[in-house]
C-alpha cells in the first residue's frame, strides 16, 4: 500500500490503535449494555486531535490528507465496535460537513470549532417517517418570519439525535419549489419546541438513534447553512463522503472479522485437528479473504479520487454498495465458523453479526446504490459537484452524449402569442392553466419572481422538449423582463431536455422532481443556472 500511506501515516495508525486498544475495547460491553456513549470519549478524541483530522487548523484542525481518515476509520472499525464509528462518522463527516463546506464563519465559529474539540457532538436529519432516500419528498417545514425560521415537522432514524448538542435538519423553505426548496438549519438542541424519543434497534447500541419532533421552533435566521433553497444540492454532494466513509468502516471490520475467526479456527479441534485444517472451511476462509481484498483496493482506488478533488458518484456508490453487501456475508459465514459459540452474545462475533446488517441500508439502500450506478454506466448520466455549481456555475447533471447548443445568425421571434415580457401589454396569455410544453414555456413571463431577480441579471436558457407538444425554445431572462423565441438562438447559459411529457410532468406536480432528474428524464447543462432558474418562477401548480 506504499502508493497511498507515508511513515508518518503508520506512525497515525499507531496511536489510535493503541487508543481503540487502551481506552474504547475494555469498556465496549458496558456501553452496549447502557445504549449510550459517554460524552468523555468525545472529549478524549477531541483532545488527541481526532476529530479534526480533515479541518484548517484556524478551526483547531490538523489540516491533514484523506488518508489519515481512512487510517483513523480502519482502526475504529476493528474495534468490533460499530456503535462507536457510527457516532463518530456521523458527526464527524456528516453533521459537520455541510458546516464546513458552506457555512458562514458565524456557524464555524459556534459549532465547528466545539466540534473538533470534543465538547459538542452533532447529528445531521434528513429521514422523515415518509421520506428516507428521497430526499425532496420531506415535509418538514421552515417558515421565515423576520429574522427567524419557525420549524414544524419530525425526523426519523437519526444517530446521535438523542444525546448530541444540535442537529443539522434539511427543511422545506419553500414547499412549492420542489428540489430547489430544501434548505438547511443548524438546530440546537435546547431550543423550546425541539423533542426527541430514543429509539430501540438490533445493532449499534451504543450509539443513540433518535426520533425528532419540531413544534413551533423558533430559529435565527443566521442558523442556515449556505443558501436557502441549495439544501438538496449539498446533501447529494455529501452522500459520496458518507458511502466512503461506509465503504472504508465495512471493509476494515471484514479483515477484522476474518482474523477473529481464523484464530479461533486454530484452537478448536474437532475429530483429532484444527478446524481451520478442514478444506470445505479453509476454502471458504479463502474466498472470503480474496473478495475482502478486492473490496478494500477498489475502496482505496475511490479514496484516492476524493482525495484528489474527483467527484466520483458512481465509484462511491459501487463501493458502498460492494463493502456492505460483503459486510453482511462475512458475518454470516465467520458466525457459522464459529458454531454454537458464535451465537452466544460474550462473543464478539454475535454483535458484529447484528451490527453488520444495518451497512447495506444507512447512506442509501443497496437498492439504491444500484439505481445510481445504472444511471450513470447505462444512462450516462453525469453528475458534478453541487458546491461547485452553487459557486460557480459548473455543469451539473447531463447527459453524456447530449448535444451542443445550435446558434442562429438571426435570431427571428416566431412565437405566435408574441409574450416578450410581464410588462407587455400586447403578450396574449390565455387564462386557463397552461397544460402543455408549448404552453407552459409560454406562461414564464406571468410566473416571474421579479423581486428574486438580480437587477442586471443576464440568462439564456435552451429548451428542447421533444414530442408533439412540446418544441425547441430560447427564454431569455434579462433586466428583469423574459423574451421567449421559438427555435435554438444564440449561445445558452443552461441547455435543457426532456421530452415534453416529462417536462409536462415536471410542471404540474405529477412527478417527483429528484427522481426525474435522477433518472435522467430532465437533463441540464448547468446546475447551478437552473437552481437560479427554479427559484425566479412560479411553478404552474402549487404555488
Amino acid at each position: 500500500m506504499g502508493q497511498y500511506f507515508n511513515p508518518e501515516h503508520e506512525l497515525f495508525r499507531q496511536s489510535v490503535r493503541d487508543f481503540v486498544q487502551k481506552e474504547i475495547v475494555p469498556h465496549v460491553n458496558q456501553w452496549e449494555e447502557e445504549e449510550k456513549l459517554p460524552r468523555e470519549v468525545f472529549k478524549r478524541m477531541g483532545e488527541l486531535g481526532f476529530l479534526g483530522i480533515n479541518f484548517p487548523e484556524s478551526l483547531g484542525g490538523t489540516n491533514n490528507d484523506f488518508w489519515y481518515t481512512v487510517v483513523y476509520l480502519e482502526e475504529l472499525a476493528k474495534a468490533t465496535f460499530a456503535g462507536l464509528s457510527a457516532a463518530v462518522s456521523v458527526h464527524q463527516y456528516m453533521a459537520t460537513n455541510h458546516i464546513l463546506r458552506a457555512g458562514s464563519d458565524y456557524l464555524k465559529e459556534r459549532y465547528l470549532k466545539p466540534s473538533i474539540d470534543g465538547s459538542f457532538v452533532g447529528s445531521i436529519a434528513i429521514s422523515e417517517p415518509g421520506a428516507g432516500s428521497d430526499v425532496a419528498a420531506i415535509r418538514t417545514t421552515a417558515k421565515r418570519e423576520g429574522d427567524y425560521y419557525i420549524i414544524n415537522g419530525s425526523k426519523t432514524f437519526i444517530t446521535n439525535g438523542y444525546y448530541g448538542n444540535f442537529v443539522n435538519v434539511a427543511v422545506k423553505t419553500d414547499p412549492a419549489a420542489g428540489l430547489a426548496g430544501v434548505s438547511l438549519i443548524v438546530i440546537d438542541a435546547d431550543t423550546p419546541g425541539f423533542t426527541r424519543t430514543k429509539l430501540k434497534k438490533m445493532g449499534w447500541k451504543s450509539s443513540d438513534t433518535a426520533e425528532l419532533f419540531f413544534d413551533n421552533v423558533k430559529v435565527p435566521v443566521a442558523n442556515l447553512v449556505g443558501q436557502e433553497g441549495r439544501g438538496f444540492f449539498y446533501i447529494m454532494e455529501s452522500f459520496q463522503l458518507e458511502r466512503l466513509v461506509a465503504a472504508i468502516m465495512a471493509t476494515s471490520a471484514c479483515e477484522h472479522k476474518i482474523e477473529a475467526t481464523l484464530e479461533y479456527m486454530k484452537q478448536r479441534n474437532v475429530f483429532g485437528k484444527p478446524i481451520v485444517k478442514y478444506q470445505a472451511l479453509r476454502h471458504k476462509l479463502a474466498d472470503l479473504i480474496t473478495e475482502v481484498e478486492i473490496t478494500k483496493r477498489f475502496t482505496y482506488y475511490c479514496c484516492d479520487l476524493f482525495e484528489k478533488g474527483i467527484f466520483a458518484v458512481k465509484e462511491c456508490s459501487m463501493a458502498k454498495m460492494k463493502a456492505t453487501e460483503l459486510g453482511k456475508r462475512v458475518a454470516d459465514e465467520c458466525l457459522q465458523m464459529f458454531g454454537g459459540y458464535g451465537y452466544m452474545s460474550e462473543y464478539t462475533m454475535e454483535r458484529a453479526y447484528r451490527d453488520a446488517r444495518v451497512g447495506t441500508i444507512v447512506g442509501g439502500t443497496t437498492e439504491i446504490m444500484k439505481e445510481i450506478i445504472s444511471k450513470i454506466a447505462i444512462d450516462g448520466i453525469n453528475y458534478e459537484s453541487a458546491y461547485k455549481a452553487t459557486q460557480s456555475n459548473e455543469t451539473g447533471p447531463v447527459k453524456a452524449e447530449a448535444a451542443k447548443p445550435v446558434t442562429s445568425p438571426e435570431p427571428v421571434n416566431t412565437n405566435p402569442n408574441n409574450i416578450s415580457s410581464p410588462q407587455n401589454p400586447n403578450g396574449k396569455m390565455s387564462a386557463t392553466t397552461p397544460e402543455t410544453a408549448k404552453e407552459i414555456i409560454y406562461s414564464l413571463p406571468n410566473r416571474l419572481k421579479a423581486d428574486k431577480v438580480e437587477d442586471s441579471a443576464t440568462h439564456r436558457f435552451h429548451f428542447i422538449l421533444d414530442g408533439p407538444t412540446g418544441g425547441n425554445f430560447t427564454v431569455t431572462l434579462e433586466n428583469k423582463n423574459v423574451v421567449i423565441l421559438d427555435g435554438l438562438v444564440d449561445t445558452p447559459t443552461c441547455e435543457i431536455r426532456a421530452k415534453a411529457s416529462d417536462y409536462e410532468d415536471l410542471e404540474l406536480g405529477r412527478g417527483n422532481p429528484q427522481m426525474m432528474f435522477m433518472m435522467g428524464k430532465i437533463k441540464v447543462t448547468n446546475l447551478g443556472e437552473v437552481m437560479k432558474f427554479i427559484t425566479y418562477f412560479h411553478r404552474v401548480v402549487g404555488n
